[in-house]
Parts: C-alpha cells; structure tokens; sequence
C-alpha cells in the first residue's frame, strides 16, 4: 500500500473513531458523575433546622398562614441572598397517607419551569458553538430533516427557527388542545401503539397547517419546548436529561435533579405526594392500558413533557442553578452576559423572554410552573435575593395563586431586618447552624 494512501486511511480511522471514543467517553462521564466520591446532593445534607433562626421567624409564620389559607398540603421554599443559600425550609406534608414532613430533600415535579432549564441547556449550546440560535428547524436543510418530518404542506414551517421555538413565535396557537398533553389521542389517530413518543407527536402536528406566520404573533406552546428537547438530542447525539445533567446540572454540583416519572410507584427517592383537587374525575391513561387514573398518576405523560415540563427538583438545588443564571457578580454564572440579557432583555416583558415567564422591565424575573398536584414559582429579584416555592398541591384557585404566592413572598421578604451570613450551600454552614439553632 502506498505510503500516503496508508496515511489517509490511518488518519481517516483515528479521526472517526476519535469522534466516537470522544462521544462515548462524554456519556460515561455523564453516567459516572453521581457515583462519584463526594457528589452528594445539596438538598440530602441540609435539614429543616437549618434555617431555624430568628431572623427569619417572620418567613416562617408568613409562608405557614399562606400554607393553612390555600389548604397547600406541603412545600418546599429555598432563598438566596447574594448567592447564598439563607433559607431552605420544607412545610406541611411530603405524604399526607404516611403523615411524612417536607424536608428540603424532597424532590417535587417543577412543571413549565422546566422551560427554563432547556433555555439554558440551548444557550450553552450557542455559547459552545454547537448551535446557532437562527438556524431553521424543519425542511431539508433543517435540524430535524429526518424524513419523518419531511412530510407537511404547509411551506411556513420552513422558516421556523430555534429562536421562534424559544420565545413561543413558532407559529402554533397554544391556547389549542396542545399534542403534548394528547398523546393518546395522537397516537390513536397517527395509528401507533400507545403512549405517541415526540417523533410521532412532532409528525402529527406537521400534518396540520400553523395557525400563525412564524415570528408574527405570540402563542404560548408547551410543543415548542418539546421540539427544543428534540434538537439538543440531534445536536448533541445524547438524550436531553442527559444532556442538561451533563452540561449543566453537574457542573455546578447539582446531583438530584431528573426528568420524572408519571406514575406513583415509579416516584424518585423521597418525591413527594401530589394532590389534585378532590372533585377531579379520573381519565384514561396516557399509555393506553384502559385504566381510568387520576389526573397526576398516569394522565399526564410526564416523559414525554420532558424539555417542556418534564423535570423533578429539590428547592435549595433549584436555587443553585438560579444562582447560576441570574447575571449577578456574587456567583459565576453557567452563562455569558450576553446569552443572559438575550434570555431576559424585554419591553414588552413576555413576548421576547427566553425561558423565564415574565419580567417587570427592572430586573426582576419569573418562571411559574402548573400540572395537576404541582404549583411552582420561582424569581429573581433586581435587588441580590431569588427565591424558589415548590408546592405538591393543585390549590382551588388554580394557576391565579402565583399572583398571591407573590405577594407572599414579597411581604415575607420585607419582613427580614436582617440576613444571615451563613450559606446553605457550604458543607461547613450547614454543619454549624445544625448545631447552633437545632434546639431553637
């Protein structure tokens, strides 16, 4: 064999095979990461008495009357303070059956603040130059040019890009039955075998025109978040869970954060209860086993909601990650500045956000989360404080207890005189106030 023949084959070899050790080794760093010494999650070592001190008495009286007034059977709330974790404290039930507390160990579906996170996750990918933010989604020289997805009539879903996906102007009327909360429907029409996976959620809605030009008009769309999901597997060749764990989660020391479970008993360690409204009928399971369930155990395809509002967390991890993307000079963040303003620079407060759910224009901003048995909200305040509350509860005013969740908050925070110093989030603080405010 000629000598530069040899050499091409050779380098060809060590350049793909490269690719795939490189590939490979990426997911087994990922898949070795929890077990590794010293990766216990934040949220196991931090207990209820932690945060047992009295400068903070008013949050807890405050946050416990909002509790007894919304019938909430329990939460989680975390606070942070110029990136230190100043509180993290559970209330009420994780299980009212076996008359279990909440702790801040407890993991509780977050719901659309699931959003957020795969905001995140596709700006790291911008960031890393793996994905450019205006690059068109669908058609042949799209992301997804699989050739399932080649099949619509409608020629607008050509110049739908991964911006339109992140800011809801892809084109679809959210306030339609949305295919993510149908996937036993979609797969009875697409004539698959129950549950529909994204693939076949993603075809089905190809086959119907969009309702609005692309970049036109706001519509919020839990389908987008999906599709969003869809494209970080392509780009990356690794599961979206496993992706944001890698990229993400992990290195910023946050362990106990997963996509979840749909039903009951496949709950993670020490995942709370959810709690409907009582009145609720039940309705058929989304996998297509005939069983009437409840809303929260097997109606809801958790899987599937995934990138869109798929993810379980323990507040105080949560607050980490918020720490983390909130643009403040006490931490470092995940993200560039730029990729922060891109996520968060709005006039019209919604309609050109990425990920978060609102802003006031000053610098504060929020993420609100809702499912059947889960309330979630969390926000970043101009002023140095976030906070996360994670609630196992579908109160009677549904998803209008954000509004009163906030008011709560922002009473129970003027309330403080005085932060502590120490940090939650420091192996040595949560140690010494263990042993300093136990007993109180």
């Amino acid at each position: 064999m000629r000598p530069k023949v040899f050499l091409t084959i050779a380098l060809f070899l060590l350049f793909f095979l490269g690719e795939i050790a490189i590939t490979f080794s990426f997911k087994m760093e990922s898949d070795k990461t929890y077990a590794k010494p010293g990766n216990t999650p934040l949220s196991y070592k931090i207990t209820n008495t932690c945060s047992n001190v009295p400068e903070m008495h008013s949050v807890d009286s405050i946050f416990a009357d909002f509790m007894t007034r919304n019938e909430i059977v329990g939460a989680s709330l975390a606070i942070t303070n110029k990136g230190k974790l100043v509180y993290s404290k559970g209330f009420g039930l994780s299980d009212s059956e076996i008359a279990d507390s909440v702790t801040p160990r407890n993991l509780f579906r977050i719901a659309s603040v699931s959003k957020l996170i795969t905001a995140v996750a596709i700006m790291k990918l911008v960031e890393d130059e793996k994905l450019d933010i205006n690059s068109k989604v669908f058609g042949a020289n799209g992301i997804l040019n699989d050739p399932v997805y080649l099949n619509y009539q409608d020629k607008r879903y050509e110049s739908i890009t991964v911006h339109n996906l992140l800011n809801h102007t892809a084109g679809w009327n959210g306030k339609r039955a949305d295919p993510v909360f149908n996937s036993l429907y979609v797969a009875h029409v697409m004539d698959v075998p129950p549950p529909a996976d994204m693939p076949v959620i993603i075809e089905y809605a190809l086959n119907k025109p969009l309702d609005y030009t692309p970049g036109k008009k706001y519509s919020y769309s839990n389908l987008g978040y999906s599709i969003l999901g869809e494209i970080i597997e392509k780009v990356t060749g690794m599961e979206y869970e496993e992706y944001v764990q890698f990229a993400i989660l992990h290195p910023l020391g946050i362990y106990d954060m997963h996509i979840g479970k749909s039903f009951y008993d496949e709950r993670y360690p020490y995942e709370v209860r959810y709690y409907d409204l009582p009145d609720n009928s039940l309705i058929w399971s989304y996998n297509g086993s005939g069983d009437l369930v409840p809303v929260e155990y097997g109606g809801n395809h958790i899987e599937l909601l995934g990138a869109a509002g798929g993810w379980v967390a323990s507040a105080p991890e949560l607050a980490k990650l918020l720490i983390a993307i909130d643009g403040f000079e006490t931490r470092p963040d995940i993200l560039s500045k730029r990729s922060i303003q891109y996520m968060t620079k709005s006039k019209t407060h919604t309609r050109k956000l990425i990920g978060w759910r609102g802003s006031d224009g000053y610098g504060t901003w929020w993420r609100t989360g809702t499912l059947s048995g889960t309330t979630a909200l969390v926000m970043r305040h101009a002023n140095g404080i976030n906070w996360v509350v994670l609630m196992n509860t579908t109160p009677r005013k549904r998803s209008r207890i954000h509004n009163e969740l906030s008011r709560t908050m922002f009473r129970a925070l003027r309330s403080v005189d005085e932060w502590p110093e120490y940090d939650l989030f420091n192996s040595e603080s949560i140690e010494s106030t263990q042993g300093t405010y136990a007993y109180r």
